[in-house]
Formats: C-alpha cells, sequence, structure tokens
C-alpha cells in the first residue's frame, strides 16, 4: 500500500472525516484488519486562514511547500490536499517537490464526468467560488461547466463556512440557507452541486439536496484509496 501524505488542519475538522473515510474505504476493500497508510501534518489553522485573507498566497505557498517536503522526507508516496480552497497552491508545490499531488477537483471531476452532467453548481469559500483554479480545470480537463452564487450568497456561504463549520457548529437555519441556495443554482441550470469546501459535507447531506450532491471529501479520499492500492 502506497503511503498517503495528508496535509491538514484546514481545518481539523474535515481533516478528521478525511482519516476516517480512508481508513473506511481501505477496511472495504481489504476486509480484516486493514486499515489506511498514512501521515498527516496538521496545521494550526488560524495561522493560514491570516493569510487567506490577507492575500498573503505566496507566503501560505512556500508553508505548503515546507510541509509537502517534510512528508516526503517521512515517507509519503502522494501527497493530498485535505482543503478544496489550498489546491489554488498545487501548481507552486508541483514546482518545488518531487511527489505527486492527487488533485480533488480531478477527482471530483472524473465522478460529475460518470454522472454525465455537464453544467454542476460549485459552493467552497470565495476563494474557491470566486477564483479560476478549480473552474477552470474542470472546464478544460473535463469539458464541465461550473455556475457559481451571485455575490451575496457567496458571502453567506464563506461565512458559514469560517465562523461555523469550521469551529464544528453545525445549525439548521444555516443548512436552510444551504439548501436555498442550492435550489438558486438548479434554477440557473445546475445539474449537480459540488460542496466544494471540506467542511460542507459536515452540514449538508445528500438526502438534503433538490440537486445530485458531489462530497468533495468523499470523493478525495476515496481517490486517494485508489491510487494507494493501485496494482496492489
Amino acid at each position: 500500500m502506497r503511503r498517503i501524505g495528508i496535509i491538514g488542519g484546514m481545518s481539523w475538522e474535515s481533516t478528521a472525516e478525511y482519516y476516517r473515510l480512508i481508513n473506511q474505504v481501505v477496511k472495504q476493500k481489504l476486509g480484516g484488519l486493514h486499515s489506511g497508510n498514512v501521515l498527516i501534518y496538521s496545521y494550526d489553522f488560524e495561522e493560514i486562514e491570516v493569510l487567506q485573507r490577507a492575500g498573503q498566497w505566496p507566503e501560505a505557498a512556500r508553508s505548503l511547500i515546507k510541509t509537502a517536503k517534510q512528508l516526503q522526507l517521512a515517507g509519503a508516496d502522494f501527497i493530498i490536499i485535505a482543503s478544496n480552497t489550498m489546491h489554488k497552491l498545487v501548481p507552486d508545490i508541483e514546482r518545488e517537490v518531487d511527489l505527486p499531488v492527487l488533485h480533488i477537483a480531478d477527482a471530483t471531476g472524473q465522478a460529475i464526468a460518470s454522472h454525465g452532467f455537464k453544467t454542476v453548481g460549485l459552493l467552497g469559500t470565495r476563494f474557491t467560488m470566486e477564483g479560476s483554479f478549480y473552474k477552470d480545470r474542470l472546464l478544460k480537463n473535463f469539458d464541465i461547466s461550473v455556475v457559481v452564487p451571485p455575490a451575496s450568497e457567496r458571502q453567506i456561504v464563506h461565512d458559514i463556512i469560517y465562523t461555523e463549520l469550521c469551529l464544528g457548529i453545525i445549525k439548521q437555519e444555516s443548512k436552510a440557507k444551504f439548501l436555498q441556495i442550492i435550489g438558486n443554482l438548479a434554477a440557473q441550470g445546475a445539474q449537480g452541486v459540488i460542496l466544494g469546501c471540506t467542511e460542507i459535507p459536515l452540514l449538508v447531506k445528500s438526502e438534503d439536496s433538490v440537486l445530485p450532491v458531489f462530497d468533495t471529501t468523499a470523493i478525495h479520499a476515496a481517490a486517494a484509496v485508489e491510487l494507494a492500492l493501485l496494482n496492489n
């Protein structure tokens, strides 16, 4: 089994889900007492959030590059980043670190393509919804177009992520807001919706949504196990 290096702690709530899901999938596939071969570097998220809010992405990139190198030295065979937003920095990491990075948008794109969908909604942090790194990759690699909520709704989603979900706070009124926004994305022509922040699945489940949901945490974790077990 290849060793999975996880850059986590952004936030720890979703990193804990990654660890749980990876081990569950390994157990399903291998049975017995098998579990994942995993290394986790868990950030103090406050330090990263300050850099995000200040737009200091080059400094954040330097930090993640250092972490990826530490995971490589510790014996990781490939890297996953337990955060959709921080995939903004994957090109920086790939330039400096001689390990493959399993991109969350690629895993998600494959899942969407398997349903035959061509237009999907995207929910996540403002950095993910408003940036091009996620949308452009889906369009280029999978011919999938992305629609996002209007600015006022993007702010609602962003605020709930940082002030509630990253702190492990789950509110029914926040779920209702997310579901209304998902309904609006359906009205814009979305055939499904990407839960493009690894904390959102803590709040929104597939049975809640009028659209098929793509839980990026579960999708990414499963893809990591597939790669870890490839040819085994």
